[in-house]
């Protein structure tokens, strides 16, 4: 999976790995880096091999293993120091993603279906289509729900089709309680996380109005004053879309070897090639992230210039 895992990230790679060992396959799940509080309740977390702080060990699975199952990265690079080691390997590599432009050269079999809610959802259609729809349990189901919970907005976003649906009527059939799923996710936070979104939201934030956009730009200090962990700033992003006329929204943190960028739009804004051409990122037409190497304010600064390129696709 990606670096610092979200729901569908870990929910697919886990529903996957749960899968396969019902059929007989031994499976290591391996995290480029450690994860947040909130997916540690999934069933199978608790083996998660996270690689920054087990390399080793990791890399001795690496080393034997004879397929190895890219879930939710289009590219090698968002495996942070896992990069180098996945592109030497000579195993048979797959790409299960939903991310815009993969490195589909750099896989044996690999697809990328971009209109797909999330990659819990091909994880789910990968099951169903190789005939075993009939193995999914209740632990697969609720890595699976997780996944397509969280990537769908709780069910909002345009992604959710019919099908999404579909899927989750039949992992309900598992005994599958959704409410708890939801307050695994959204609602374990402790009270230094809400004290920190109101600290933002009142000091970090800057709308410009001009550009329909909503710019939040957190310094380290605010990020080591709050104890904010990994996790912590999981959806903070999207805070600002709820204004008014606001179509673009930036989320700038500042972390300790470089900056990181997220960015959420609604409407015809495409988010991806914004990120792509801006700050080193892409991802998904209305959701993407990016890095740099700059400080805080000379990404600000950087960013209010590529909004004066954009303005028009933002009235």
């Amino acid at each position: 999976m990606h670096q610092k895992p979200d729901p569908d990230a870990m929910g697919s790679s886990l529903g996957l790995a749960h899968f396969l060992r019902k059929l007989g396959h031994e499976v290591t799940v391996i995290s480029p880096t450690n994860w947040a509080d909130f997916l540690k309740w999934m069933p199978g977390c608790k083996d998660v091999i996270d690689y920054e702080a087990a390399r080793e060990k990791a890399d001795a699975e690496l080393d034997r293993a004879e397929w190895l199952f890219c879930l939710d990265f289009n590219t090698f690079y968002r495996t942070r120091f896992m990069a180098k080691k996945l592109e030497s390997m000579k195993c048979v590599k797959v790409l299960i993603d939903h991310h815009e432009e993969p490195h589909t050269s750099a896989f044996t079999y690999g697809i990328s279906v971009i209109p797909k809610s999330s990659t819990a959802e091909l994880i789910y259609e990968f099951i169903v289509n190789s005939g075993h729809k009939d193995l999914i349990d209740l632990p697969i189901a609720q890595c699976l729900y997780a996944g397509v919970m969280a990537d769908t907005g709780s069910f909002r976003f345009p992604v959710t089709t019919s099908s999404v649906h579909e899927m989750v009527a039949t992992l309900k059939l598992t005994g599958l309680d959704h409410s708890k799923i939801h307050d695994h996710i959204y609602d374990s936070y402790l009270e230094n996380r809400l004290r920190f979104i109101g600290h933002v939201l009142c000091n970090r934030m800057e709308v410009l109005y001009e550009y329909n956009t909503a710019l939040i730009a957190i310094p380290k200090a605010d990020i080591l004053k709050y104890n904010i962990r990994t996790g912590d700033t999981e959806g903070l992003v999207n805070y600002p879309l709820s204004i008014q006329g606001i179509k673009l929204a930036a989320l700038l943190i500042d972390r300790d070897e470089e900056r990181k960028w997220s960015f959420r739009s609604k409407g015809e804004f495409d988010s991806n090639n914004f990120a792509r051409t801006y700050f080193e990122g892409g991802g998904h037409y209305n959701a993407a992230g990016g890095r740099s190497s700059d400080n805080v304010e000379e990404n600000v600064r950087k960013f209010k210039i590529a909004l004066k390129d954009v303005a028009s696709q933002l009235q």
